[in-house]
């Protein structure tokens, strides 16, 4: 996958790899307990990384991305077993973000340099 693949692409390319070499995706359920798993493990490697928890045997060698990566394609292949444009969805949810909090997040003392 080159840098520059479209949330489109990377629909199309995931589906690809099911239909060739996953042989057939997954339940939607299974898939659903796959991705809480998937997020489980970039938690434990966040926590790790960046909270007050140290490593245990090889975790410090886990790669963040890699653990990215596996959250973003089980989130694709439910996208896809459900007709989700992801695209689409990222773009609508980006415009109620964007009119939602406008204003709320630059009058967020909390947020103030």
């Amino acid at each position: 996958m080159s840098n520059q693949i479209t949330i489109q692409a990377a629909q199309d390319q995931v589906d690809q790899w099911i239909k060739t070499i996953g042989v057939k995706y997954f339940s939607e359920l299974t898939n659903l307990g796959v991705l809480m798993e998937e997020v489980g493990e970039l938690s434990r490697l966040m926590v790790r990384k960046y909270g007050d928890q140290s490593f245990k045997n090889k975790e410090a060698s886990a790669d963040l991305g890699d653990e990215m990566a596996d959250v973003l394609f089980v989130l694709i292949c439910l996208a896809n077993q459900t007709g989700v444009d992801l695209t689409a969805a990222l773009e609508k949810n980006m415009q109620k973000k964007t009119n939602r909090d406008k204003e709320r997040h630059q009058n967020n003392e909390k947020l103030q340099p």
